[in-house]
């Protein structure tokens, strides 16, 4: 017998202020060798922290999923682990695996019951009623992110297939031509993927009219979710692909309705009995890439596309690392071959891809490249329509929510004021001093008041302090005034205008 030393991977620094941490709920199988000895069915479903791709790849069966239910029918990748894959591809460091169940095999959900579809959007919302935020043993998908203080994005790579129009899968004509050779950055990471042909034959998820109003106030949901509790992460999704075939496009005209990308945004319906209130994917919480993408690894995928939700949350990962969350990420180039469809850009700023570049998060073709070109949130609101601009807000919430939990035992009285008051200030002057705030002078950039002025006698008695803080995002047309709450249900934080 031997000795055998290896070196164990230290264990990375982790901040509550970072901004790159992207967190990916949906349907993913776990590898037998990664389970825990006595795991149960209820274990498996907590949160995973993967600090790489061969972490996750260790831990997860990405790509088996079936394609039908046939022996012979092959394996596909999943949409999760498609979407992490293009996370760490893209510059990604770290990730939550919030796992929801194992995937359903490909082809067996085209025609999904109204039944079937609620059960699996209950699963990856975490909506099912009751639901409280004090029992951990009942979260579910989304209502883990109530107990996961890292994550400044999250993703549900899932959503758009629940909706899907029926067939959304019917075979495509045979075509052999290969992918253009061209050149892609090297990765940190290992990212590979088989190429099934099988798969080249199969359409991705295109919705029609009704699929678009329930994905849409899906969307809302998560929202309206991040709104109540979790004002300091971003929902990062993918704009999902138009149904294109004649029985879409007879559906369309006999409905009278157009399939406008920007109408997309507008279209909702009440959410269901019991779930969260009813919205639209119109929010400063919501970020939606568009167009589905063919990368160098994407075969593995129905069509050879994949959605681009993971790409984006690398980009925006990746930038905040290089250059700070209040800096645009557009502009990096990405590694992507071939999209559907392709944006036409040009033509001044009233043609109709530049106005949509200003809602959704779009990658085009570039000088030479694919690129980022814009970075951009669904809001109704111009002012925070910037992408940047909710990720500093976002930054500055946790971050200030680690100087509450400082005070949060001491007295509710002027001693705690000023000294809340005066780390805001040295907080917020970081944020100026780095460039993510406007304004020649510091004064000029951020108003910090805490005192008499900013709480009620009831919040005074029952010990609640409440902070409001006037700044000026670098990225921002106007100035935005929040409230920041310690102890209060809503995380810590309660902006005065509503984000949307």
């Amino acid at each position: 017998m031997g000795l055998i030393f290896e070196t164990a991977t230290p264990a990375p620094l982790t901040s509550p202020a970072r901004a790159d941490v992207a967190c990916f709920v949906g349907f993913i199988q776990r590898r037998p060798a990664g389970v825990p000895a006595g795991a149960g069915e209820a274990d498996l479903l907590l949160p995973v922290v993967v600090d790489g791709w061969n972490a996750f790849d260790a831990l997860f069966d990405w790509a088996a999923r079936p394609v039908s239910t046939a022996e012979a029918s092959g394996l596909c990748a999943t949409w999760l682990g498609a979407a992490v894959r293009s996370f760490f591809a893209a510059g990604g460091r770290r990730a939550v695996i919030v796992r929801c169940g194992d995937p359903a095999p490909l082809l067996a959900d085209q025609a999904l019951d109204d039944a079937t579809r609620a059960q699996r959007l209950r699963a990856l919302l975490g909506n099912a009623v009751p639901w409280s935020p004090l029992e951990p043993a009942a979260w579910r998908g989304l209502a883990h992110l109530f107990g996961l203080d890292e994550p400044a994005m999250v993703c549900l790579p899932d959503l758009p297939e629940l909706y899907a129009a029926t067939p959304a899968r019917a075979p495509l004509p045979p075509d052999e031509v290969s992918a253009p050779e061209g050149f892609v950055e090297c990765s940190d990471n290992d990212v590979a993927a088989p190429a099934p042909l099988l798969l080249r034959r199969l359409r991705a998820p295109a919705l029609d009219v009704a699929g678009l109003k329930r994905w849409s106030a899906a969307v809302g949901e998560v929202a309206g979710f991040l709104s109540r509790w979790r004002r300091d992460c971003l929902f990062v999704g993918a704009l999902p692909m138009c149904r294109g075939d004649e029985a879409g496009e007879a559906a369309r005209q006999a409905q009278g309705t157009r399939l406008d990308p920007l109408a997309w945004l507008d279209a909702a319906e009440p959410a269901p009995q019991g779930g969260l209130p009813a919205r639209d994917a119109r929010s400063a919480f919501v970020q939606l890439g568009w167009p589905w993408l063919r990368t160098p690894w994407s075969a593995d995928l129905p069509q050879g596309l994949e959605p681009p939700d993971g790409l984006l949350a690398g980009h925006v990962a990746a930038s905040a690392l290089a250059q700070g969350c209040y800096r645009s990420a557009a502009g990096r180039a990405a590694p992507v071959l071939e999209a559907e469809p392709v944006p036409a850009l040009g033509g001044g700023a009233s043609s109709p891809w530049e106005q949509f570049s200003r809602r959704v998060c779009l990658f085009a073709p570039g000088a030479g490249a694919w690129t980022l070109m814009s970075d951009a949130t669904t809001a109704r609101d111009a002012a925070w329509r910037a992408g940047a601009v909710s990720r500093l807000m976002a930054s500055v919430l946790r971050a200030a929510r680690a100087v509450g939990q400082e005070q949060l035992f001491d007295a509710n009285g002027p001693a705690t004021w000023a000294a809340v008051r005066r780390a805001m200030e040295s907080l917020l002057r970081d944020y100026w001093a780095a460039g993510g705030l406007q304004g020649a002078t510091a004064d000029d950039a951020f108003v910090v008041r805490c005192g008499p002025q900013t709480m009620t006698q009831a919040d005074l008695d029952n010990g609640r302090l409440r902070v409001e803080v006037a700044l000026v995002p670098a990225a921002s047309v106007e100035r935005i005034t929040v409230v920041l709450a310690l102890g209060d249900a809503a995380r810590g934080a309660v902006p005065a205008t509503e984000l949307a």
